[in-house]
């Protein structure tokens, strides 16, 4: 569908809403005149009431509810003069798409890049355009694919997307803010009426009278179905929008394989399918790790941290690859199917621009490492920025040292049960003087059915793992306490303690083995961790 008739559809769809608020208004008018030609006295005055307060939201949407500016998004402006070779690359994959170029850059910290255009006259008229680029993508992506996805957003350009989509964002709005406001009646005469069914109601039980079951039904079923009206025709906006925009994509997607060839733009998709799970992941995992002890990485690590994790994980984001969404993210996703896009592209004729040796996306920025450090303070919270900063193996172990006193923590009304108190020393000497004390304790912790219910040497072989935990959980606080061992960051496995080169974890693991088996010796685990 070529865009004048995109444009002239999205207009048509508009109208529908101020037609349908037409109607409308048409038919509360002429129930006010049956109402006056049939009815007369208060009962006319009543229809008339009911009609108006109807109307009231329906011009308000038609008339009052412009369709607010969006949210600026965050971001390092790029600016020519600052990153030449950035502003080269996108002039560039412009003139091969045969679209004008962006007015501005703007680095972001998701993993996507996206474009707007300030359009004006309903769209009829271009305005500033303006490119977004996820730093995280950029740290995902080779040069080509970069070129491929930047291809893909120029498309949008180039068929007129951006001209269109502020029309189309307007309607959206109007629909689901005049069902909102009709929505918010009906709960404001709901809950009216509930109050005054409360109050008489405590009214009675005053006089010793049983009180009446409050009952709301049918309040505010006149703005109910004046909603369902308009959410109607909503859900026939949204069908009606929603295949153009996924048509949007594939043509977007063919002008990238034109742009940057066939094979980098089908595994620039399979990247980001990769690179959007494996940057929460970051985020949740590494990033924020530190925040519940106020710590966060260096400047500029917070987000350039990730560079990291995509060094050590390949074998995990190459299954990621792979595996792509054979259905859209939800039913209003405006992108098709991964998998049906990148089955498409793979499916063109070989071009003969296939795999080629690229370097990294993030060299054609100055200083990548200034840009994620100067990203930080335009998108992380006061609190956040304000919190200590720390190299990743000192957060790390910070954290993590936290965390295993918390859990040590954890163990005290356990221990405290069986006569034992808190700390590693405090359990060693209950062992030393009872040790049953064990089998007290692990019984105490939640067990299998075939634990609860074994006996004898049986029981104890259930209930020892659990004390070994236990021992293991309080020797690390200790070490960490007195500086033996060390938290150190692993960025393709959990966090693991760095011990002593001396064959101390070996030794370690005996120990507990001894003070958790049978006949229960704790001295090993004494002279190796309790003695200076």
């Amino acid at each position: 569908m070529g865009a004048s008739l995109r444009a002239l559809r999205a207009l048509v769809l508009l109208a529908g809403f101020y037609l349908l608020g037409a109607i409308l208004l048409s038919l509360l008018g002429l129930l006010d005149w049956a109402a006056f030609s049939v009815l007369h006295g208060p009962a006319a005055g009543k229809v008339l009431v009911v009609s108006a307060v109807l109307a009231v939201p329906i011009v308000r949407g038609m008339f009052m509810l412009g369709a607010p500016d969006p949210e600026p998004t965050p971001g390092v402006p790029a600016t020519e003069a600052g990153e030449p070779a950035l502003w080269q690359a996108v002039r560039e994959v412009a003139a091969q798409v045969g679209t004008r170029a962006p007015d501005e850059i703007l680095l972001t910290d998701e993993v996507n890049a996206a474009v707007s255009e300030d359009a004006r006259l309903l769209g009829l008229r271009s305005g500033t355009r303006r490119l977004l680029i996820g730093l995280p993508l950029m740290a995902g992506l080779d040069e080509m694919q970069l070129r491929a996805v930047l291809a893909h957003e120029m498309g949008h350009y180039a068929n007129l997307d951006t001209r269109l989509t502020p029309l189309i964002r307007r309607g959206h709005i109007q629909l689901s803010r005049t069902v909102a406001h009709f929505n918010e009646r009906a709960d404001k005469k709901v809950a009216k009426e509930r109050a005054r069914q409360e109050k008489q109601a405590e009214k009675r039980i005053a006089q010793g009278k049983k009180a009446k079951e409050v009952d709301t039904a049918g309040q505010g079923i006149s703005y109910r179905a004046m909603a369902r009206v308009y959410a109607l025709y909503g859900a026939f906006y949204q069908r009606a929008t929603l295949a153009g925009f996924r048509r949007q994509e594939l043509a977007a997607d063919l002008a990238a394989v034109r742009a940057a060839g066939r094979d980098a733009t089908a595994s620039a998709l399979r990247e980001l399918n990769a690179l959007d799970p494996a940057h929460g992941f970051y985020l949740g995992s590494y990033a924020t790790l530190g925040v519940r002890v106020g710590v966060l990485p260096r400047p500029g690590q917070f987000f350039g941290g990730f560079r990291h994790l995509l060094e050590a994980r390949h074998a995990e984001l190459d299954e990621l690859r792979t595996e792509l969404s054979t259905e859209p993210a939800s039913p209003y996703d405006s992108h098709p199917a991964l998998a049906d896009r990148v089955a498409r592209i793979e499916a063109l004729p070989d071009d003969g621009r296939g795999s080629r040796d690229s370097r990294p996306s993030l060299d054609l920025l100055a200083d990548a490492d200034a840009a994620m450090a100067a990203l930080e303070p335009l998108v992380l919270s006061p609190e956040a920025l304000a919190l200590e900063r720390a190299d990743w193996d000192d957060l790390v172990h910070a954290t993590m040292s936290h965390h295993t006193v918390q859990d040590a923590q954890g163990l005290g009304e356990e221990l405290e049960a069986v006569g034992a108190g808190p700390g590693l020393a405090a359990l060693l000497d209950a062992l030393d003087a009872d040790p049953d004390v064990r089998w007290r304790f692990a019984a105490r912790f939640p067990q299998s059915d075939e634990a609860a219910a074994a006996t004898g040497r049986a029981a104890r072989e259930y209930a020892r793992p659990v004390v070994r935990r236990a021992l293991a959980l309080l020797t690390t606080v200790e070490l960490t306490a007195r500086g033996t061992v060390h938290w150190q960051v692993s960025w393709s496995d959990e966090a693991a303690l760095r011990y002593p080169a001396d064959g101390f974890e070996e030794r370690l693991a005996a120990a507990l083995d001894a003070a958790a088996g049978d006949p229960c010796d704790t001295e090993p685990l004494r002279k190796l961790v309790l003695t200076p």
